[in-house]
């Protein structure tokens, strides 16, 4: 069965990465919400995509009783996906003002995984590799996967994803292909495309045998996925 992975929960219906857009997930009936962490300046980890707010402050400067109230920490998230798999995926790109070159975030992370009893529950992603094999090296019992931009050679990457030890690779929707979904599979590697948001790219998705759907719309994306 594919997987319906809310996009920083249900981001059509309440504002992206926080409680009410998690909440509006699960009535959708998602399998999984994909989150984004990062840190403030007292180290608490914090949902939010970008390293920047609406006004200009960066989330790096801030601590956390600083910030809006709206921006949960990681364990308020975590606690408010309860009865879904959570995708907590590690913003750790060398150009934002955040940049975490000692992968401090990911050993926070899977503290908290290890304290709330998560591991069953949860995989860990980024797109910085080094940032993924840390979280690897920090608790093989947590799932890792890569994620790729538009455009990446998959099945070149596959052997190398498998080789690390990660549970999952996690392609952009345009670079998936039936032989990709193969190769990764054979490789024992899942496959969790991002982001689908067209219901007929779902369903040809999910007839490829993809693992996961990541979208903007978990409510379509269960009709069209439970219907098949």
């Amino acid at each position: 069965m594919t997987l319906v992975i809310g996009h920083r929960g249900a981001p059509r219906e309440a504002r992206e990465n926080t409680v009410a857009a998690f909440g509006a997930a699960a009535r959708a009936g998602a399998d999984m919400v994909e989150l984004d962490v990062r840190r403030a300046a007292d180290g608490t980890l914090v949902v939010h995509h970008d390293a920047v707010l609406d006004d200009g402050r960066l989330i790096i400067e801030l601590p956390g009783p600083d910030l809006p109230d709206w921006l949960p920490d990681l364990e308020t998230a975590l606690v408010a996906c309860e009865g879904m798999a959570v995708n907590i995926e590690i913003k750790n790109s060398p150009r934002d003002a955040d940049f975490d070159p000692d992968d401090v975030v990911a050993g926070g992370v899977v503290d908290l995984v290890a304290r709330l009893h998560m591991r069953d529950r949860v995989i860990v992603s980024s797109f910085n590799l080094r940032t993924v094999d840390a979280v690897r090296a920090t608790d093989t019992g947590v799932r890792t996967g890569w994620l790729t931009f538009p455009g990446t050679d998959l099945v070149a990457l596959i052997a190398a994803i498998a080789a690390g030890g990660h549970t999952a690779v996690h392609p952009y929707d345009t670079s998936v292909t039936a032989a990709s979904i193969d190769a990764a599979h054979d490789a024992g590697l899942e496959v969790n495309a991002w982001t689908v948001d067209d219901v007929d790219r779902m369903k040809e998705l999910a007839g490829w045998g993809v693992d996961g759907i990541v979208t903007n719309d978990p409510a379509a994306a269960v009709a069209a996925l439970r219907a098949r």
